[in-house]
């Protein structure tokens, strides 16, 4: 196990349970209870924990981790789901995608599709407000890269505030992919900050048709902000992990729900 997804799945037992001791984490994670001490060092250095005398306390942070923790969780089902999504932006649309891990993995389907480099370009245009989407994009001849300005969260590498608002009013979307931190029947796609989920309704709102990207862990929670409503959302992909009931009720609110 990396250290990376080790401090994830610490962080997902104390945003769970609100404390930890030592020797409980090690025996949860099957490591030593050496090196859950040093972790939990590490992680409150980094203010995502506060120590106490045996173990460790949550802090409102591990509720909304920062991306580099998130990479771990879930790669597979991110980049199944990505590569679907992807294939959804036909030659010559305009895209907008949002910050997060599955994002990202759209992001580079999307780079990488072998269509869109036989097509003069641009062959899409991405319009983002993730700084790391941007970066990546920006290197490829065959894609417009429109950024919002803004002021960048760390947890998710995404611009927020009234100068990526201004960018995004000026601007309509073919299509926008949203990732999401959870998706249900009744209180839709939602987010756990507010910025976030301000531009996200945004760029739903300028947007043909709304995909929302989020695997079956997602499904059947909700968020602190919500981002649209269900009958605003035309196609969720996530992965076979999604319940039946969960699926059915999408269904019924108008979300194509589609199995990546």
């Amino acid at each position: 196990m990396s250290r990376y997804r080790r401090w994830n799945e610490l962080l997902e037992l104390l945003a769970a349970a609100g404390q930890l001791q030592v020797e409980d984490a090690a025996k949860a994670l099957d490591v030593s209870a050496a090196t859950i001490r040093r972790d939990f060092d590490e992680l409150a250095s980094q203010q995502m924990l506060t120590r106490i005398r045996g173990g460790a306390v949550a802090q409102g942070v591990t509720y909304d981790l920062p991306l580099r923790y998130k990479t771990e969780r879930r790669p597979s089902e991110k980049q199944r789901i990505a590569a679907v999504a992807a294939g959804l932006v036909r030659p010559g649309q305009v895209a907008g995608l949002n910050g997060g891990t599955t994002t990202t993995e759209v992001a580079r389907a999307l780079a990488t599709r072998s269509d869109l480099n036989s097509v003069p370009p641009p062959a899409v245009t991405i319009v983002t407000n993730a700084l790391n989407i941007a970066t990546e994009l920006a290197v490829r001849q065959h894609i417009k890269i429109v950024t919002t300005g803004g002021v960048a969260r760390p947890q998710s590498y995404e611009l927020t505030g009234p100068l990526a608002t201004g960018v995004l009013e000026q601007v309509t979307l073919d299509v926008a992919i949203l990732g999401v931190d959870a998706i249900d029947a009744v209180a839709g796609a939602t987010a756990h900050h507010e910025g976030e989920a301000s531009i996200n309704r945004l760029m739903a709102r300028q947007a043909s048709r709304v995909v929302i990207v989020a695997d079956s862990s997602k499904v059947g929670r909700r968020a602190f902000a919500r981002i649209c409503t269900a009958r605003e959302i035309d196609v969720l992909v996530t992965d076979k992990g999604i319940a039946t009931e969960d699926a059915a009720q999408l269904e019924e609110a108008g979300v194509d729900v589609v199995i990546a």
